[in-house]
């Protein structure tokens, strides 16, 4: 019994796995406080994730206060955020460690 709930979990694991791959994947690049791309543009109910790197020699900290999202990298790190249901709109993403810097807006239409 226990062999079967074992095997169950890792498929439904691998399942989620592969969903999270399949999924429209954007590349942002994150270096001392200049975000690239600055805009990303998705069709509503779209799901999609982002991929974020930090390519720069300090931490970094890529949030959207309206969003209530944020990912911590590490000089060289990488990480990424997942949306699934986001209504239209027009959202700000920014490096909360350097927020003089450039911005990336996310447009949900």
């Amino acid at each position: 019994m226990l062999r079967l709930v074992v095997a169950v979990a890792a498929a439904l694991l691998l399942a989620r796995a592969a969903q999270a791959e399949d999924l429209l994947a954007f590349k942002v690049v994150m270096k001392d406080g200049v975000i690239t791309p600055d805009r990303i543009e998705v069709v509503l109910g779209t799901p999609f994730r982002i991929d974020v790197t930090n390519a720069g020699s300090a931490p970094a900290e890529f949030e959207s206060d309206e969003l209530h999202k944020e990912k911590v990298l590490v000089a060289g790190g990488t990480g990424s955020l997942f949306f699934r249901k986001i209504s239209a709109g027009t959202y700000i993403f920014y490096d909360d460690f350097h927020p003089n810097g450039t911005k990336l807006t996310l447009i949900i239409k």
